[in-house]
């Protein structure tokens, strides 16, 4: 299987205790494939020899989030899914099918939400890497006789899909004087997925929402307002955010970002 370049091993996620209000944050190098554990070979599949290699971020019992680097290959998934998952593809090409055989093709840049409960078929066509985020609600919360998976192009997150919700933001409520835009195209039970944007400038966030986002373009910063600590996100960064927290943002240069909120 060939697999990317070679990096360096980093340290583990950046985090504060998760006893308090603090964040989790890795820059994307904490993902290289260096860096992961490897599952070996899927036990059932109907072409290709896929193995699987992943590596978790983050995980409170309901919300987790990691990666997962995946070779050539395809299997059916007949058991209801048991979680909605999220992803965003860093690499590769794959199919996911609907159990009425819809196909939903995904690339680089995509993003792809499959729903709990669904059931159909994965195919990796070429190598996957991805990183994801999982909420593990009670609930099938689709409805409809088929439960389909969803998949967002990178050409749906420009600035004219978007919508000014400085106002009403959907991560951090307000964000007053500071120009943010977002599109949130997945709004089902307790999970939201979307594409924020912002301008530079700073606000202060009470009580924000519990989520999940990877850094696609910019330069921001995220304070705790518990100790004091810092973490400056750059594109290719994911961070995960408990619900409730509190602190600021300060955005340095115009940033966008693929987030998940699971409420």
């Amino acid at each position: 299987v060939a697999a990317p370049a070679a990096a360096a091993p980093v340290a583990a996620a950046e985090s504060t205790s998760s006893e308090s209000t603090g964040f989790c944050h890795v820059p994307f190098e904490y993902f290289h494939f260096d860096n992961l554990a490897s599952k070996g070979p899927r036990p059932v599949c109907d072409w290709g020899t896929p193995q699987d290699w992943s590596r978790k971020l983050a995980d409170d019992g309901v919300f987790r989030a990691g990666t997962w680097y995946c070779s050539e290959g395809g299997w059916e998934s007949p058991n209801g899914k048991g979680v909605t998952e999220v992803f965003y593809m860093v690499e590769g090409h794959g199919m996911l099918g609907d159990s009425d055989g819809t196909k939903h093709y995904f690339g680089p840049g995509d993003m792809v939400i499959i729903p709990k409960g669904h059931t159909g078929r994965w195919d990796v066509n070429t190598p996957i890497h991805k990183v994801w985020a999982v909420n593990a609600h009670e609930n099938v919360e689709e409805s409809g006789p088929i439960i389909r998976v969803q998949v967002d192009h990178y050409k749906d997150f420009s600035p004219e899909c978007l919508t000014d919700t400085s106002a009403n933001d959907p991560l951090y409520g307000n964000t007053g004087s500071v120009a943010s835009a977002s599109s949130t195209f997945y709004d089902v039970g307790p999970t939201k997925v979307g594409v924020w944007t912002s301008e530079p400038g700073s606000f202060e966030v009470a009580s924000g929402v519990r989520q999940w986002f990877h850094m696609l373009e910019g330069t921001m910063f995220i304070t705790d307002s518990s100790d004091g600590t810092s973490k400056r996100c750059v594109a290719g960064d994911t961070v995960m955010l408990p619900a409730g927290w509190s602190g600021y943002v300060d955005v340095v240069e115009p940033t966008k970002k693929v987030f998940t909120v699971a409420l």
